[in-house]
């Protein structure tokens, strides 16, 4: 396949983001990940405590998923989760956080240790932390209570969110992040957790002011269900509505949103862990539309795999990268037949 050198930036966390840059990998060669960096919600949490450094999980998802070659010793390494049954501290923590935090001391920078991780997987992307700084968002919740720290802030049986904001309000965006979505032909958000991903990172002004003057396509990839702590009861109006409230009017293309349906027997075991899948409506697509974004409905899920049993982490319908992307590229060719004719 002749690739089309499109420049990607994409935003959000080590899953959702990440899977985005899957499916790109086959149309361009020029990806950039633009990753979260403020959970503090296990594994990643303790690592954070003990060397004081950005929350390296989803950083160490996005390398280890891009790497060159998947299979690979180091990469499995990095994806393995210690068993240590007799130490809480340690059970459960994924190898390639202490690896992060090992290179982040020796090297004297975060930003430096990913890149030597980069080089050692061969990683064909660039991957980049929001921010270089160690810090945490925080959120005011409807019923005025202000929490602190991502694992907090998902918390369950809380009011719901309101806003999200930066504890620390001088913390800055990292400058090669901002480049890349300012010299971006397109730009994606999400999917991933709205609050704690992708509003996360939208938090940094730096961030969302370099998506607002970039002349990239601006794209927001619609999570497929709810997530209880963060989303209960919102609807795909709502999602698009929250990005925008961070973004302005004016600034989102497009919003993809899963079309595909999956069976009612999946829809009811998520159901039981109070997750709702969300389909678009015709009231839904009005809806988006009176926010003047563009509805963009596809196929773009995997509803066949069945619910997955995650590490202390709730499961969701995941999107499928080869679907993402060639939704993508469509959107692509239109942007590129319309400036053909102007």
């Amino acid at each position: 396949m002749v690739k089309s050198g499109i420049k990607v930036a994409s935003l959000g966390g080590g899953l959702g983001a990440v899977q985005v840059m899957q499916g790109m990998q086959s149309h361009t060669d020029d990806l950039n990940g633009i990753i979260a960096v403020t959970d503090t919600g296990r594994s990643t949490g303790i690592v954070r405590g003990l060397a004081q450094i950005p929350a390296p999980g989803d950083i160490r998802n996005a390398l280890a998923t891009l790497a060159f070659e998947d299979d690979s010793l180091l990469t499995r390494v990095m994806q393995h989760r210690i068993d240590a049954p007799g130490d809480p501290q340690l059970d459960g923590m994924a190898f390639g956080n202490i690896f992060i935090a090992a290179l982040t001391q020796m090297s004297g920078s975060f930003v430096r240790a990913i890149e030597l991780i980069s080089e050692f997987l061969d990683v064909r992307a660039n991957i980049y932390p929001v921010t270089e700084e160690n810090t945490h968002i925080c959120a005011e919740l409807v019923d005025g209570t202000i929490v602190e720290q991502e694992f907090n802030v998902r918390r369950l049986d809380k009011a719901a969110i309101k806003r999200i904001f930066v504890q620390n309000p001088g913390a800055t965006a990292f400058k090669p992040a901002v480049d890349a979505l300012l010299g971006a032909d397109l730009i994606t958000i999400g999917p991933g957790s709205l609050f704690t991903t992708v509003i996360a990172c939208l938090a940094f002004k730096g961030i969302s002011q370099a998506i607002r003057d970039s002349k990239a396509v601006k794209v927001y990839i619609c999570n497929t269900t709810t997530q209880p702590g963060q989303t209960d009861g919102y609807t795909l109006s709502d999602h698009v509505r929250q990005v925008i409230s961070y973004l302005g009017i004016g600034v989102l293309d497009h919003v993809v949103l899963n079309s595909s349906h999956p069976s009612d027997e999946l829809m009811a075991l998520y159901a039981r862990e109070k997750v709702d899948v969300l389909l678009p409506t015709s009231n839904e697509i009005h809806n988006i539309l009176t926010m003047n974004v563009r509805p963009v409905l596809a196929d773009v899920a995997d509803t066949k795999s069945g619910k997955r049993a995650l590490w202390q982490k709730q499961d969701t319908i995941r999107h499928k990268p080869e679907l993402i992307a060639n939704t993508l590229m469509d959107l692509m060719g239109e942007r590129r037949a319309l400036e053909a004719v102007d």
